[in-house]
C-alpha cells in the first residue's frame, strides 16, 4: 500500500468507481495515442493502462464516427473513462451515457458556434454531465487558452491567461450549482506549472487539481520534468490527479502509470530532489505525449531523431518543440526556439511563431539542422567575449 501524501482539503469529486480530492489517495492517469476509430487497438491500450494500475483512462474524440467507435470500446473494456472533447463540445450528448468525465478546454469551445457564448457552452456541458452522471475536467493548456482572454495580456506572459480563464469556469460552474469538477493548469515548462497551480490553489483550495507538465518528452527527460513540478507542488499539499506525459510507442504507454507511481511513493517516503535548478540553460526538448490526436505515427520516431540529432548542440541555450497534431501543435510551439508539429505527411517547422513552412518527413531534420545551426551562430555572435 502507498504511503499516504497529505494534500489540500479539496472537495472529494466521483469519478465512476474512484473518487479524487479531499482524503482519498491520489490518482494517476494516462491517456489513448491510438487512433480512437481503430477500435481493437484502442481496446489494448486501455486494457494495458488500466493493468498497469491506471485510475482513469482519457480518450480523444473529434467526429461522431469517434464517438461511435468509443461507445463500441467502452463495451469491452473496464476502468474509468474520461472523453477529451477537443473541439466539438456538441459531441457530449452523444457520448456522456458511456464515459465517467468529460474533459473541456476553455479555449476550444470557440471553434464551434462561434457566435454563441462560451457561458452557455458550459451550462449545455453542465446539463450533459448532471444527465449522465459525469464528472468534468475543466482543462487550461498553455498553447490554447481562451482567445478572449490571452488578448488581455503582454504576450509575453503565459500564466495570467490561463489562470484568469480557469477562475472564469469555475465561477460560472458555481453559479450553476455544479462542483462535481476538477482544473488542470498544464505548460511545457515545470517551472511555469509549478507557479501557475501554486496561484491557482491559493485562491481556490477547494478545487481538486489535476497536475501534469505537457509535452514533457521522452523518458528519461519527461520523467524528471514532470518530477521537478510534482515534488514542489505535491509536498505543498497542491494536487489530487496526476498524469506522466510520455512520448514513447503505443505499446509503451503504460510506462505513465508507472512513473506516476514511483513518484508517488518517493514523495511519500522523502526521497525528492526539492532543490533542482531547471532554469533552461541547456538544450531543452519538448514533445507532447503521444495521443489518439497524433496523425502520423512518425511522430514519435521524428521526436527521437530530433534528440539524437541535437545532441552536438546541448552544451546551448536552445528549445526545441515537437508536436503531434494540429489541435494544440500550432500554439504550443509559439514559444519555443524552434518548432516541429506534424500533420499526416509534412511536418509544419517554426522560428518562434514564425511559419517557415511545411516539409515532409525525410526533408525536415536537415532544415531543422540548418535552422539550429543558424540559431546558435547568433547566439555566439551575440554573446559576451570571455
Amino acid at each position: 500500500m502507498r504511503p499516504e501524501i497529505i494534500r489540500n482539503p479539496t472537495r472529494s469529486v466521483a469519478i465512476g468507481s474512484i473518487s479524487i480530492g479531499s482524503r482519498h489517495p491520489i490518482a494517476v492517469q494516462s491517456m489513448t495515442a491510438t487512433r480512437t476509430q481503430d477500435i481493437d487497438a484502442t481496446v489494448r491500450q486501455i486494457r494495458d493502462l488500466v493493468d498497469a494500475g491506471a485510475d482513469v483512462v482519457r480518450v480523444a474524440i473529434d467526429s461522431r464516427k469517434d464517438a461511435e467507435a468509443l461507445m463500441e470500446i467502452r463495451r469491452q473494456v473496464t476502468g474509468n473513462l474520461s472523453v477529451d472533447l477537443q473541439e466539438n463540445y456538441r459531441l457530449a450528448e452523444v457520448i456522456a451515457p458511456y464515459v465517467n468525465k468529460i474533459r473541456y478546454n476553455p479555449g476550444h469551445l470557440y471553434h464551434h458556434e462561434t457566435t454563441r457564448p462560451w457561458q452557455e457552452k458550459v451550462k449545455y456541458l453542465v446539463q450533459v454531465a448532471r444527465d449522465n452522471d459525469c464528472a468534468m475536467r475543466v482543462g487550461v493548456n498553455c498553447g490554447s487558452v481562451d482567445p478572449a482572454v490571452k488578448e488581455r495580456y503582454p504576450e509575453d506572459d503565459s500564466i495570467s491567461p490561463m489562470l484568469e480563464s480557469a477562475w472564469e469556469h469555475c465561477a460560472v460552474l458555481d453559479d450553476l450549482g455544479y462542483d462535481r469538477y476538477c482544473v488542470s493548469l498544464k505548460d511545457s515548462d515545470p517551472l511555469k506549472v509549478i507557479e501557475v497551480n501554486r496561484r491557482f490553489s491559493e485562491r481556490r483550495p477547494d478545487v481538486p487539481l489535476h497536475l501534469g507538465v505537457t509535452e514533457a518528452g521522452m523518458p528519461p527527460d519527461g520523467i524528471i520534468k514532470t518530477r521537478i513540478a510534482f515534488e514542489q507542488l505535491i509536498s505543498r499539499g497542491i494536487g489530487d490527479t496526476i498524469r506522466v506525459s510520455l512520448t514513447v510507442p503505443n505499446n509503451r504507454k503504460a510506462e505513465e502509470i508507472d512513473a506516476g507511481r514511483r513518484i508517488l511513493d518517493d514523495i511519500a517516503a522523502g526521497r525528492v530532489r526539492s532543490v533542482v535548478d531547471y532554469g533552461l540553460k541547456t538544450l531543452n526538448i519538448i514533445s507532447c505525449p503521444s495521443c489518439s490526436r497524433v496523425e502520423n505515427e512518425a511522430f514519435v520516431e521524428l521526436a527521437e531523431q530530433v534528440r539524437a540529432m541535437t545532441r552536438y548542440a546541448e552544451a546551448h541555450r536552445v528549445t526545441i518543440a515537437v508536436m503531434g497534431c494540429r489541435v494544440n501543435g500550432p500554439g504550443e510551439t509559439d514559444d519555443a526556439d524552434l518548432g516541429l508539429w506534424c500533420g499526416p505527411t509534412h511536418v509544419n517547422l517554426k522560428r518562434g511563431r514564425e511559419s517557415l513552412g511545411a516539409f515532409t518527413y525525410t526533408e525536415i531534420l536537415g532544415k531543422l539542422k540548418q535552422e539550429l545551426d543558424e540559431l546558435i551562430a547568433r547566439q555566439t555572435a551575440n554573446s559576451p567575449q570571455q
